[in-house]
């Protein structure tokens, strides 16, 4: 083997090497988790405290707050375990009973639809919560609420029908290539 096949090799192994850079990324949105349990024990508090005096409306806009904390916090789970395991190493579900089966199986396509779909989810209930406080919302705030959450669908959508595209079969007698 020659120096310069020894320094591409190099290279590559310290390319290879630095996916490791992402692991405290992965650590720092698993610290962010528990940002996200103290606002929503705050939701809870502040739920609970006003219980009695409060309206139906605003019962539901705190439960439509917690919904939306409890969909970020699993979009950011999602993102940790799947992008770790695509991006960095692999896990062994195998070692741990209590890991979710889809741990070890979820793609990067996968990983791409479940985090639109939750995006549109969070989006909608933004966009629901603007709604129950209409009276609070200019229109214009209200139609860019709506047509960011459109934009987000339509998003979802194009993403979803271009990963069945790409993973249809070929028509009968076509040869793969």
């Amino acid at each position: 083997m020659n120096s310069s096949n020894k320094f591409v090799i190099s290279i590559e192994n310290v390319l290879f090497a630095s996916r490791w850079l992402l692991a405290p990324f992965f650590f720092a949105l698993a610290l962010s988790l528990t940002v996200l349990l103290l606002k929503t024990g705050q939701h809870v508090f502040h739920l609970v405290e006003t219980a009695f005096g409060s309206t139906e409306s605003d019962v539901v806009l705190e439960v439509l707050g917690l919904i939306d904390l409890c969909l970020t916090g699993s979009l950011v789970v999602l993102v940790i375990f799947s992008g770790y395991e695509n991006f960095v190493s692999r896990t062994d579900p195998g070692r741990n009973k209590s890991w979710p089966e889809w741990m070890a199986s979820i793609d990067f396509g996968g990983l791409k639809l479940k985090l639109i779909s939750s995006i549109v989810a969070i989006s909608g209930i933004q966009t629901l919560r603007s709604f129950m406080e209409i009276q609070n919302e200019s229109d214009r705030s209200l139609m860019w609420s709506v047509g960011i959450h459109l934009a987000f669908v339509l998003s979802a959508l194009l993403l979803a029908l271009s990963e069945r595209l790409s993973h249809s079969p070929s028509p009968a007698g076509e040869a793969e290539h």
